[in-house]
């Protein structure tokens, strides 16, 4: 679907950086600035520093003179506030508005003001519908590249998200393997001490169990039998 994130008069190169990695790692790359402080604030050593590898968005983002250039396509535009505005669109949070208008297919354009003043008035009442992030009441002060990082993970997770990569399936060692490895630490247990062979109670058979539960792999077995050979090779060393 696409999706715009335009920053109104943004004074930081570094923000404008982390603003395109957010974008990018978002898998969005449609930037905009209106106004910026600096004319070359896209090729600034700190912006591409900040950027940390997302030059492409950098490369593709523009910078524009009016709001009017950089809402050119946008059919459903998005102010970020802190405070909802007495007049003007209603506010929302981002889960509760983004999932609304994810099955729509509009150009969704989300606007973010100065790192100072924020938004506009004039700006906010253009839009469709603020959103504020829930922050707690004591300390709602978010940077500008933080703010873009939560807008975009929840347009991104209300569009569907990434699959996550799948997971090895890791192989339990079988029961041999588990029982070799007990009858090793029988031998072992029985070197250091700690169980008596003529009255071994439940204690190998509460073992067997535990390690049915943990279902180790052959690695962990290989391991396991290692520790066991440690033991009884410093029980050796031990007696006089």
């Amino acid at each position: 679907m696409p999706t715009r994130f335009v920053l109104i008069q943004p004074s930081h190169a570094g923000n404008v950086g982390a603003a395109a990695r957010a974008l990018k790692v978002m898998g969005f790359d449609d930037l905009v600035l209106v106004e910026p402080r600096w004319d070359d604030v896209l090729t600034r050593d700190e912006t591409i520093e900040r950027a940390s590898g997302a030059t492409d968005v950098l490369q593709k983002a523009r910078a524009v003179d009016t709001l009017d250039e950089a809402l050119e396509g946008m059919t459903h535009v998005l102010a970020t506030v802190m405070t909802p505005r007495d007049f003007g669109p209603p506010t929302f949070t981002p889960r509760e508005h983004l999932a609304t208008i994810a099955p729509q297919g509009q150009n969704v354009c989300f606007l973010f003001g100065s790192e100072r003043y924020g938004m506009r008035n004039e700006d906010v009442y253009r839009c469709h519908a603020a959103l504020r992030i829930p922050v707690s009441p004591d300390y709602g002060s978010l940077n500008l590249a933080a703010a873009i990082q939560v807008i975009a993970y929840e347009w991104r997770v209300a569009l569907g998200g990434f699959d996550a990569p799948p997971m090895q399936p890791t192989q339990a060692a079988d029961a041999a393997a588990v029982g070799g490895m007990l009858r090793h630490w029988e031998q072992a247990l029985v070197s250091i001490g700690f169980l008596d062979p003529a009255a071994p109670k439940k204690l190998m058979p509460r073992l067997n169990q535990m390690f049915n539960r943990a279902q180790p792999t052959p690695e962990e077995i290989h391991i396991l039998r290692g520790v066991a050979k440690a033991m009884a090779e410093a029980a050796k060393k031990a007696k006089p």
